[in-house]
């Protein structure tokens, strides 16, 4: 059963969220979790509270529904698999493998800017009314926020060329032919890891944004990028590869250079078909395409080149069967994939944590779509991290991909030290 309410208000989804965190920590309540941008046919989906719990792996989803999206989402699983959960290098990490927690209650705005109360149980009228006042009335007095990140620490430029340069190895031996080879920016954090989140997506607007959080710390994902939408059997992955710098948005000097450029179509094809061979090992035979190819796509500080590919599930194939053939994602791994997990672990000085994992949501109703975590920033305890990086063919010039890693960093340095 789902039950749906329309409710009265136009609050940005960001103040809405700042709204249900204040009230979590007044009330001694688990903190909300968010999915702004385009999530489910709408711009947001929020569970007011909820307790995110570590996981040692890949967890039961939900029974894969048979809607096509776009409409009430109700509620779910919702959380985050971290890249570690594939890593063949064993490391201590900061962060669990994986966390996550269900939500039987949910607001949701949909394309139209509406707010809708939606519950997989018998509403609480009580609820329902308190949650309609909180989206009818944004803050007249909200408090300022803040925070403050200090002694950051950025990458060594010399050792990740040396990186790129050892990856280009490996492809000229023939062990690989593309590999995503990344690094860290870390530092000290104080402040509200929702505030900061909240401030992000209402300056970049990113389209895949995700907070999770629980007394192990915080995810603050503002990726761009699709990992997997399932609705029925139908399930598409929306890979970026290719990037150049967006100097304003009129630019349109970069994003036709980007277009024309022979490395980062190449790079762009070959996750393509890496990603055609995941879902070919779920999907049914001769049902994966590939319906948009190398399209030139703006985001925060940035113009990627972004593909789909597109397949039909076979009945009864579940959502654990899916992400086992798809974990973790092609753009952030490389080709063959189960080798350049190898490589990665080999090259990178730092083992990933929730970065290049997947952030989302899976319910019963509306079906299971999960970011890429890039551009995700990671906390624990006074911590905050962000990992950056690129995808290594044998035309990579060490110096033009550490250029890259300053492109995609710059958004979030920014955040951070606003």
């Amino acid at each position: 059963m789902t039950t749906v309410r329309a409710l009265d208000g136009d609050t940005q989804a960001w103040d809405v969220l700042r709204r249900l965190a204040r009230r979590s920590r007044r009330r001694g309540l688990p903190l909300p979790a968010a999915l702004i941008g385009d999530w489910f046919g709408g711009s947001a989906v929020i569970a007011p509270s909820v307790r995110i719990l570590p996981l040692p792996a890949v967890p039961a989803f939900p029974r894969a529904c048979t809607g096509q999206g776009g409409g009430p989402v109700g509620g779910g699983w919702i959380g985050y698999l971290g890249y570690g959960l594939t890593d063949p290098r064993p490391a201590a990490r900061r962060l669990p493998l994986a966390a996550g927690g269900w939500a039987d209650h949910v607001l949701r705005r949909d394309a139209a800017a509406r707010w809708w109360f939606e519950t997989l149980n018998e509403p609480d009228p009580a609820l329902v009314a308190e949650l309609s006042q909180l989206v009818a009335h944004p803050d007249a007095n909200r408090p300022d926020q803040w925070w403050r990140c200090s002694e950051l620490t950025t990458p060594d430029p010399e050792e990740y060329r040396k990186a790129v340069r050892l990856a280009k190895e490996e492809i000229a031996a023939g062990e690989i032919y593309q590999v995503n080879v990344c690094t860290r920016v870390e530092g000290r954090f104080a402040g509200d890891p929702v505030e900061i989140f909240a401030a992000g997506v209402a300056r970049q607007r990113p389209r895949r944004a995700a907070l999770v959080s629980g007394a192990w710390g915080a995810v603050a994902s503002l990726s761009p990028e699709l990992f997997l939408a399932r609705h029925g059997r139908d399930v598409r992955t929306a890979p970026i590869k290719g990037t150049l710098p967006r100097r304003g948005p009129w630019d349109e000097g970069n994003a036709a250079a980007l277009r024309a450029s022979s490395k980062d179509v190449a790079e762009n094809v070959m996750i393509v078909d890496m990603a055609r061979n995941d879902l070919s090992r779920v999907c049914t035979a001769g049902s994966v395409t590939v319906p948009q190819l190398l399209e030139v796509q703006p985001h925060p500080g940035v113009w990627h080149l972004v593909s789909t590919v597109a397949g039909q599930l076979p009945p009864g194939t579940d959502d654990t069967a899916l992400l086992t053939a798809t974990f973790p994602p092609a753009s952030v791994t490389g080709a063959p994939k189960h080798r350049a997990l190898e490589v990665i672990a080999a090259l990178e000085r730092v083992p990933r944590e929730v970065y290049c994992g997947a952030v989302g949501m899976a319910s019963p109703v509306a079906g299971t779509e999960f970011n890429v975590a890039i551009r995700t920033l990671e906390f624990h305890r006074d911590q905050v991290w962000f990992g950056v990086g690129g995808g290594i063919t044998a035309d990579s010039d060490a110096d033009a991909e550490w250029a890259e890693c300053h492109t995609k960093a710059a958004p979030l340095l920014a955040l951070l030290h606003s």
